[in-house]
């Protein structure tokens, strides 16, 4: 069987006996099925189809779990099960060039004694943990582990959330300080944005609501006070996230507006240059045709006359302009 790297925990099954102090050993799959000599963690890559079959033949998991954790679709749920729980629960995407909102799937099956994560993406959160139990601050408990597991998902979908909120912030000053923003592409992607990363926190909510609510001794008073914690962590990034989305909307409305506004504006400059030109083309067009009959065609002074009557009609209706307040 193959084994992930301790770095990535990408391929494969890895398999680690916790210490009880901070620190964990790498062990055999094999020899993590059972948790007599101390609890276990071990990491599932589902995308590796041997892993999958170690999974399905040598766990020890029931198979309902495991097609569960297997499932390439999912939505984050929590689902107690006999005497253990199965949690599956996402993460912010933030490996290089990847996109926030597209969020990584993490399952999680506790259970006395032993912790099993199945993944098919490089989650940050995975690796950290790892780094930690090599340098002996890990978890010393598998719910510790959950935990602090939900603990970094959260800290990673806080900084995601301050990310947006830094956008907004800079797509509404280029509309209130040097109106620079050429178009509302801007708040139709955070819009976007923050309804892909809250498909999945809505229900990410109701799945730690029910993990905090279990009242087996799989987790102790100081686990269950910090699963309620985290719990209202993500609420509050729930509701930073709909406050995102109220701004980008307003914000949009306001650009629409202030585009209008120019709109108009321009429109009200054309039809100024047409209501002043309108009657003095009437008079070029009426002096200018070529018929018999025209009066001052014998007369020197008719041409600056024309023009007299033509600068008196225009200052006329840039007068009637000013008195309607119209420019």
């Amino acid at each position: 069987m193959n084994t992930s790297t301790a770095a990535g925990l990408v391929s494969g099954v890895a398999a680690l006996r916790l210490d009880g102090r901070g620190g964990a050993q790498p062990v055999e799959p094999s020899q993590a099925t059972a948790a007599d000599s101390g609890p276990v963690w071990i990491h599932i890559d589902f995308s590796d189809p041997a892993a999958v079959e170690w999974a399905r033949s040598h766990s020890g998991l029931d198979e309902t779990i495991v097609d569960a954790m297997m499932d390439p679709e999912s939505r984050p749920r929590c689902l107690p099960h006999g005497q253990g729980a199965l949690t599956m629960l996402r993460g912010v995407n933030m490996n290089p060039g990847a996109r926030l909102e597209d969020m990584i799937s993490v399952r999680i099956w506790l259970e006395s004694g032993r912790v099993f994560t199945a993944a098919r993406r490089r989650l940050r959160s995975l690796p950290e943990i790892r780094q930690d139990l090599d340098r002996g601050e890990g978890p010393r408990t598998p719910p510790l582990f959950l935990v602090g597991l939900i603990d970094r998902l959260n800290r990673y979908i806080g900084e995601a959330i301050e990310l947006i909120e830094a956008n907004i912030d800079k797509a509404e000053d280029e509309i209130n300080i040097n109106r620079g923003l050429k178009s509302s592409s801007a708040f139709n992607q955070l819009r976007r944005q923050t309804a892909q990363i809250r498909r999945y926190l809505s229900p990410q909510r109701e799945a730690l609501d029910r993990l905090s609510r279990i009242t087996d001794p799989l987790f102790g008073a100081d686990e269950t006070v910090e699963l309620r914690e985290q719990l209202n962590r993500l609420t509050l990034g729930l509701e930073d996230l709909d406050l995102v989305r109220e701004r980008a909307l307003v914000a949009q409305e306001e650009f629409l507006s202030l585009l209008a506004h120019e709109q108009n504006a321009r429109m009200l400059v054309l039809s100024i240059v047409a209501a002043l030109f309108l009657p003095l083309s009437f008079l070029t067009g009426l002096m200018g045709m070529n018929v018999a009959g025209l009066p001052g065609t014998e007369n020197p002074w008719s041409f600056w006359i024309l023009v007299l009557l033509m600068l008196l009609t225009a200052a006329f209706i840039m007068g009637i302009f000013r008195i309607r307040k119209w420019l």
